[in-house]
């Protein structure tokens, strides 16, 4: 089974590696490298027809997501599943940080960060959201870009750091979750909310808001796990 494309691929260093991160993400997202499936870095530089650098590249930009996992002299692998148990705490998690985060950002909001927060719900309102991650890309990518501005904003850098260290595991959740084709509607009602509360200044509404969010996420994953199993 081929892992990846082997399409135009750009002359530029730069769009190169852009392009083979793209190439390998899309190949995680469509479920053509598995959970727990061992990556190839001489299959994957030939079937994309590019030398090992921008493979390793990629890869390693992939490992701070928490999509793959790089293990000394046995190279790289797919991340496994969520258990119910990491899925809980990782939830759980995102319930302190992200309402305080953004309780924080809404109190210091300036109308540059409303504008993006609004463009980044406008793009969620208007992305494909499936079937393969060609279609729901620009979905993941608005949610991603949505929740980051919003954590940029927070002024502490203690809880931006604590975002992003959650952050590779968020990437992990929807990459095997892939609650952004599955509960889309629920969601931008949620993010509409969320940016309501920065429009009116709230930074209490806003902590709600985000809270409600998270909550809603964890209780959808859930079910969608529970439906996967049966």
């Amino acid at each position: 089974m081929h892992a990846v494309s082997s399409g135009r691929r750009p002359a530029n260093r730069q769009l190169l590696a852009d392009y083979v991160y793209q190439e390998l993400l899309a190949s995680l997202m469509d479920g053509r490298l598995e959970p727990g499936q061992a990556i190839g870095i001489d299959r994957m530089a030939q079937e994309l027809d590019v030398s090992q650098t921008p493979i390793r590249e990629a890869l390693a930009r992939l490992e701070s997501t928490g999509l793959v996992r790089r293990a000394a002299l046995k190279g790289y692998r797919v991340a496994p599943l969520f258990t119910a148990e990491e899925l809980d705490e990782l939830m759980a998690a995102r319930a302190i940080i992200e309402p305080a985060i953004a309780e924080r950002a809404c109190a210091h909001v300036t109308a540059e960060l409303r504008e993006e927060l609004e463009q980044a719900v406008d793009d969620l309102r208007g992305a494909p959201t499936g079937p393969t991650f060609a279609e729901y890309g620009a979905y993941w990518e608005a949610d991603e870009r949505f929740h980051r501005l919003i954590a940029e904003n927070a002024q502490n850098r203690f809880l931006v750091n604590a975002y992003r260290a959650l952050g590779g595991q968020v990437q992990r959740f929807r990459f095997f979750g892939k609650l952004g084709v599955t509960d889309a509607e629920n969601a931008i009602e949620e993010h509409t909310k969320i940016l309501e509360a920065f429009e009116s200044g709230d930074p209490q509404r806003a902590h709600d808001a985000m809270l409600e969010h998270i909550s809603g996420v964890r209780d959808r994953a859930v079910k969608d796990a529970a439906s996967k199993r049966s």
